[in-house]
């Protein structure tokens, strides 16, 4: 009998420690200051709803009138004249393009295919969402030794695969040169369900930047961003010391009725399909005002745009471009895989890929390159 006891005795110890390490990645201790904040943050984020809109996967968005979106809380944007009408001057895209949402995102939606012009759709956020992002990681280190792309010769791109404070990085970049002017960029990627767990994610972006500002977009599996592991659109921006995704702080101003910035993906590649599933991205300069748009799509939907106001250094034109994957796990703790998550069969039937890439001159039109497709 005693020894049962015993034995029982250290079941439930081990049991403690795995629950606990559990509790440890489900729940975070908060300060009576730190919970104010919380609150605080939570108030911000929740915007008065218009009206609600769910998605066959179970996010609740708010349509949330234009002008009230997070983004205008950003103290530079204060006194701005963007309204729900506005379109950018692209060299890429046609002044009278479509705002209303592709085919492939008005299939989330349960009901509604969207808000209603003159709103947009903003994911609503819990407390529980807010306290797990406190343990998003911090963004890769800037400056990191990346092997790059010349643009200004024929030499063969040259691919890398390095390690930045957790991150593993499988990327193209353009030479990270100060006299670069680029006004954008943009690829087709091909989507992906690699497996994540706890902390771990898995993306493939899309980055540009100058100094220690950044852009990006892509998809991403992310628990601690999503609170699950779909693979979901995603962007993130990096100015100066502040730096945050999708429209969980002021900065990036959506115009799209339909597409959200955090949407679950429909269909996802699966090794051996004769078609995969593909998005295709471009983050582009306003060559009237500066501002950066978020372009999705092959028929160019715009999305949304971050403005000039907010940044200092892209302010002005890039001066790196980068795209390919990235994935991430807490230090101790095994890689997740990348895109297909297997070894490079040299088959785009069996491989993740970035093809289509893409980068603008300071005038907006393409420049020639032998980037990898």
């Amino acid at each position: 009998m005693l020894m049962r006891r015993k034995v029982v005795l250290q079941i439930l110890i081990v049991l403690y420690v795995l629950l606990s390490y559990e509790g440890v990645q489900g729940e975070i201790k908060l300060s009576k200051v730190e919970d104010l904040e919380l609150k605080k943050q939570f108030k911000l984020l929740n915007k008065p709803a218009i009206k609600i809109i769910k998605t066959k996967y179970g996010d609740i968005y708010d349509c949330v009138d234009f002008y009230k979106q997070p983004a205008f809380d950003h103290p530079l944007l204060k006194n701005q004249n963007f309204h729900p009408k506005m379109k950018p001057t692209l060299a890429r895209t046609r002044q009278n393009s479509n705002t209303s949402a592709t085919n492939w995102s008005s299939s989330i939606w349960l009901k509604e295919r969207g808000c209603t012009f003159g709103t947009v759709p903003i994911k609503r956020v819990t407390k529980d969402d807010l306290i797990r992002h406190r343990r998003i990681p911090s963004p890769e280190a800037i400056s990191s030794e990346v092997q790059f792309i010349n643009i200004n010769n024929n030499s063969d791109p040259k691919r890398s695969y390095i390690s930045s404070q957790g991150y593993k990085l499988a990327s193209a970049q353009v030479q990270n040169n100060p006299n670069n002017k680029f006004s954008g960029a943009g690829m087709t990627s091909s989507l992906w369900n690699p497996h994540v767990e706890g902390q771990q994610n898995s993306a493939c972006r899309l980055k540009i930047q100058k100094g220690s500002d950044i852009l990006q977009v892509g998809w991403r599996v992310d628990p601690t961003l999503y609170k699950d592991n779909k693979t979901r659109l995603f962007v993130h921006f990096q100015a100066g010391n502040t730096h945050c995704f999708n429209a969980l702080c002021p900065g990036f101003v959506l115009v799209n009725t339909g597409l959200p910035v955090d949407m679950v993906f429909d269909e996802i590649s699966h090794r051996g399909d004769q078609q995969m599933a593909e998005i295709t991205m471009f983050i582009d300069r306003d060559l009237a005002n500066g501002n950066w748009w978020l372009l999705i799509g092959e028929n160019h939907e715009q999305v949304g745009f971050w403005p000039q106001a907010i940044f200092t250094d892209l302010a002005s034109f890039a001066t790196n471009v980068e795209m390919g994957g990235v994935a991430y796990s807490p230090p101790g703790v095994p890689e997740p895989p990348m895109g297909a998550g297997c070894s490079l069969a040299v088959d785009p039937r069996y491989d993740a890929y970035c093809r289509r890439p893409n980068v603008l001159n300071d005038k907006g039109k393409t420049i020639p390159n032998e980037c990898p497709t």
